[in-house]
């Protein structure tokens, strides 16, 4: 692979006078967006009977909506297309203005087209997101302290347990894939932007739109159905349940667009010499990943807009008494949920497998039989979702069928470890803090992954089902090897999306006390499953009481890890040591720019002749 020194191009600052796209930030996308949605809300509201809940539901859902794409015209969004429609396309010096060329921190609070700011406001927003959502666990966790508290009311404990649920699923969904498919994956390949700029950023404000819509369902009566929303039970709920449906909706938008850019500049504009072979392993994990959402996710989509004819226009699609079905939506679901585990886990587990021949000096172990072990997992995580309703009564035929299925998947999963364990065989790695996360995810996908195969299993199934047990299992996936992954990947680029280097102490305490917390935290709560402790319950028998209380502190000191962490980061981003241009020593190409990164990324495309793992060998 060639290294070439690159420099930041002298162009001059654009001045696109009198354009209205200077003008548009998020500020006048939060005020249009205000107008949009109460405007609409009393217009609406003035012609309905408000005290029909089918009303009432019709009024909020258009509202919600009006919101986002008020939202969507204030920052300026559509004006792009618009002034193409009507043959007045941008000028060279207002594209230019539109990427953020020659401004301050402004830009990221623009609809800015350059994927390396769009790459930083997901890594905040995901930031906020999780910040969020762990609050939300810290309230549940309080509540589960000691049996019969009353921390919270049970319908406020319902309705932070749905929303800390949607809220986790949808930071974690884009954890990786927001923050690094965007800034870091295409200087990986190569290219000077992503393949459609103009809905880069789209994805991101799209996405963005959500959260306060996502945030009024609290003020709105809560989600009491949990985050898997199931109907008719979500037909029957109050009005802050079409916060939920709205919310999936538009983040069904946002990743579908986002899934699709991603895919078209993998595959159209790796740099020349860049065979699929030699592609970095974290650009084939975002790729499968978001190739494994363009289909699944639309089903959710789907299940959530029949959920809102349901509940606005007295369509009958779940409910049994007019020939509607709740298994319909049970599937529609599943097909979505299952598939979406892997979503969040790939890319993570890529960007594990991109630090390990870093810090170890060694080639990725068997960079095909990563690649089989990605495909295999995409493949059949499609073929296991009814796995999920074993209990549910519905065709206990094909019970047998998906337990194998669901069995199959760890072959490839299998391939994985065996990949990271044969670049680890022998090596002498280097203790830095990202080599740490992928010491963490080994043990954490083990527990995860041995405890899945339980439940796979119908008999074993039929007793941990709705148990403490399977919170814990899929916390272990999720949280200990998927959000473990993208913390490594925040540790390992931090440097280059920053020009810092990340506080190396804070970093080392945060990763031990999220990891010492988040074995007591769950390992806990498999003791509490296996007693039989139901999930989503405020209240619980006495049975279980040092289960939970020592659950609950494993909650405290994850909260500690994670504080920390996020002082770390907001500490190295203003004062932290100023980075050298490779500090890791690494062979992938986001580490030959200079920080900052030019606005095109490279001057000259670069040629690649080999693959980004040649450690301790001659290039070819």
């Amino acid at each position: 692979m060639t290294t070439v020194e690159y420099q930041v191009s002298s162009r001059p600052v654009p001045n696109p006078a009198k354009s209205l796209i200077t003008k548009l930030h998020m500020g006048t996308g939060m005020v249009v967006g205000a107008i949009f949605a109460f405007g609409t809300y009393f217009w609406l509201r003035s012609g309905e009977d408000m005290t029909v809940a089918h009303n009432v539901n019709r009024v909020l859902l258009i509202s919600m909506f009006m919101w986002s794409f008020g939202f969507l015209i204030g920052i300026g969004a559509f004006i792009g297309p618009f002034r193409w429609l009507i043959g007045k396309d941008l000028t060279d010096e207002e594209q230019l203005f539109l990427a953020g060329d020659g401004q301050g921190v402004s830009r990221y609070f623009r609809y800015c087209t350059d994927h390396k700011v769009v790459g930083i406001q997901y890594l905040v927003g995901v930031m906020v997101m999780l910040g969020a959502g762990g609050t939300l666990a810290m309230m549940i966790r309080t509540n589960l302290l000691s049996p019969g508290s009353k921390f919270v009311t049970p319908v406020i404990y319902n309705s932070l347990v749905g929303l800390h649920g949607i809220t986790m699923i949808v930071a974690m969904i884009v954890v990786s894939t927001g923050p690094f498919g965007n800034f870091i994956l295409p200087i990986m390949i190569g290219a000077r932007d992503m393949a459609f700029p103009r809905l880069n950023a789209l994805s991101w404000w799209v996405l963005f739109t959500a959260i306060p819509v996502l945030c009024s369902a609290w003020f709105l009566g809560g989600i009491p159905t949990g985050w898997t929303a199931y109907a008719p039970l979500s037909v029957q709920a109050g009005p802050g349940m079409n916060a939920f449906i709205a919310t999936i909706i538009i983040f069904a938008i946002s990743t579908a667009v986002a899934g699709a850019n991603i895919t078209a500049t993998v595959v159209t504009m790796r740099a020349k010499g860049m065979k699929w072979n030699r592609v970095p392993i974290f650009v084939v994990g975002a790729t499968m990943s978001v190739a494994l959402a363009i289909p699944a996710f639309p089903t959710f989509m789907v299940s959530m807009i029949m959920t809102a004819l349901d509940r606005t226009v007295n369509t009958t699609f779940f409910d049994a008494n007019f020939g509607g079905s709740g298994w319909l939506y049970a599937h529609l679901f599943w097909i979505m949920g299952h598939p979406e585990v892997y979503v969040i886990l790939i890319p993570g587990v890529a960007i594990l497998m991109e630090i390990v021949p870093v810090f170890v000096r060694k080639p990725l172990f068997s960079y095909n039989a990563a690649i089989l072990g990605f495909a295999g997992i995409s493949g059949l995580s499609g073929l296991v979702w009814a796995h999920h309703m074993y209990m549910s009564g519905w065709l206990p035929l094909l019970n047998g069928p998906f337990m194998i299925t669901t069995e199959m998947i760890s072959v490839p999963t299998g391939l994985i470890f065996l990949v990271i364990l044969g670049t680890l065989w022998r090596g002498k790695p280097w203790m830095k803090l990202p080599m740490l996360s992928v010491y963490a995810f080994l043990w954490n996908m083990l527990i995860g992954g041995i405890t899945g195969v339980y439940l796979s299993d119908v008999p074993a199934d039929n007793y941990l089902h709705g148990s403490m047990y399977v919170t814990a299992h899929f916390h272990y996936t999720l949280m200990g090897a998927a959000l473990t992954g993208a913390i490594a990947g925040l540790a390992y680029w931090f440097p280059k999306m920053t020009g810092r280097m990340l506080h190396e102490k804070a970093g080392y305490t945060a990763f031990w006390f999220t990891q010492i917390g988040f074995q007591i935290l769950f390992l806990g709560m498999f003791i509490a499953g296996a007693e039989g402790q139901p999930r989503r319950v405020a209240d619980y028998a006495h049975t279980y009481a040092t289960s939970d209380r020592i659950s609950t502190i494993g909650a405290y000191l994850i909260g500690i890890g994670m504080i920390t962490l996020l002082w770390a980061v907001i500490h190295s981003w203003r004062k932290g040591d100023v980075a050298p241009q490779n500090p890791w020593g690494a062979k992938t190409l986001e580490w030959t720019v200079p920080f900052p990164v030019p606005l095109e990324n490279f001057d000259e495309l670069p040629v690649i002749t080999s693959d980004p793992y040649g450690y301790g060998r001659s290039e070819k």
